[in-house]
């Protein structure tokens, strides 16, 4: 493989996403699946082409990716931190620019757990008094 490949390990809430950015057309393969069939929401597909359509790079790279854990939302926030991760690898000088926006922070907030003697995290068991 003569090539080089930038690679990085994007996260939010449960979810995982493993990177492979190359030089190409664009074309993006989640788990083996096109774009469009993995994410079919217009939303989501919006999130996870954020980094490229800021640093103006949709037509020159193709990404494959793996993404594992958490829901569908979770798994388009991995992707998009991922991407814009591999991104400042291929080149420093976009660091910046998607530093300002916000893509390259990984967002902390997750589930809150569950306590005991409570039905949910916060929700309580229905008091009765008699």
């Amino acid at each position: 493989m003569s090539e080089e490949m930038f690679s990085a390990v994007g996260r939010r809430k449960e979810a995982v996403a493993r990177v492979y950015l190359s030089k190409g057309k664009g074309k993006m393969e989640i788990n083996n699946q096109a774009l469009n069939e993995y994410f079919p929401q217009a939303a989501l597909k919006t999130v996870i082409s954020k980094p490229l359509k800021i640093t103006e790079m949709q037509n020159k790279f193709d990404i494959k990716a793996n993404l594992t854990g958490g829901g569908i939302h979770g798994q388009a926030g991995a992707l998009s931190h991922g991407i814009a991760r591999a991104l400042v690898k291929t080149d420093e000088a976009l660091k910046p620019l998607l530093k300002k926006t916000g893509l390259l922070t990984r967002d902390s907030r997750m589930k809150e757990r569950k306590k005991y003697g409570q039905k949910g995290a916060r929700k309580r068991f229905q008091f009765s008094k008699r």
